[in-house]
């Protein structure tokens, strides 16, 4: 490890690294109503409203991350720079855009509530939040890292202390290092893959759309049913019966 990697890692609870993190070292929901789900996959093929967001490319490749890819990207962010490795995590078991990771305050990681509060920089106006519910391996990593509950004891309980102080390009560049590392390539292997990932796998696992429309910070409902696009869980099922094989994930 570099002489900045150990500091990085040695760093108190909380400490800034303004000049960015070190190099990366290689190495039960309830089921989606078929009727709501269908309305809506309707209506973003027809009326346009979802034009700008696709599962793939034009040539066909995938544009997000499998359950198999996201747990190499965790695993492989386990063995970078502390404050990458909460970024990461955060990214992955939050499902939110790379800029709204980076406006997180400690005053928006409740802790006790399990909620990460993410400010919805996508609606058009400030002042709109949304609360998504996380594991608590993540949060306790946060705390551990950054030191939330001690700062969120202190006067001002760390409001408008942003978590991560860097910029958005040095942010990207230090996610994909570990996307890189673990293997990844392709379109989906950025910030933004995890994010439709996170999608894709919420509506596979029966989360209803509008559930996943609110934690994902989508305006439209429209949008959210892209994801049902993508082969799911009921849909792997409903093959396993027709060519009567065991189900097995090859993700």
């Amino acid at each position: 490890m570099t002489a900045r990697g150990r500091a990085a890692t040695a760093a108190k609870p909380g400490e800034r690294d303004k000049a960015g993190p070190a190099p990366m070292q290689r190495a039960p929901g309830s089921a989606v109503r078929a009727t709501s789900l269908s309305r809506a996959k309707a209506q973003a093929s027809g009326d346009g409203s979802s034009v700008g967001m696709r599962l793939y490319t034009a040539d066909g490749t995938r544009k997000y991350v499998t359950a198999g890819e996201r747990a190499a990207f965790l695993a492989t962010a386990e063995r970078a720079d502390r404050q990458v490795r909460t970024l990461c995590m955060t990214l992955a078991y939050a499902g939110c855009r790379l800029s709204e990771a980076l406006a997180l305050t400690v005053d928006r990681v409740d802790l006790a509530a399990g909620v990460l509060v993410f400010a919805s920089l996508k609606k058009g106006r400030p002042g709109i939040f949304r609360a998504v519910p996380v594991p608590p391996t993540p949060l306790e990593a946060l705390n551990l890292v950054h030191g939330i509950r001690e700062r969120q004891a202190r006067r001002g309980k760390g409001r408008g202390e942003r978590l991560w102080p860097w910029s958005r390009m040095t942010s990207w560049r230090a996610v994909h290092a570990v996307m890189e590392a673990a293997g990844l390539e392709g379109p989906q292997a950025s910030p933004k893959g995890l994010r439709q990932g996170f999608g894709v796998a919420a509506v596979s696992a029966g989360i209803p759309l509008n559930s996943v429309q609110k934690w994902i910070g989508h305006a439209q409902l429209t949008t959210t049913a892209i994801y049902a696009d993508a082969v799911g869980a009921e849909e792997k099922d409903i093959a396993r019966r027709m060519w009567g094989y065991a189900s097995t994930d090859c993700s």
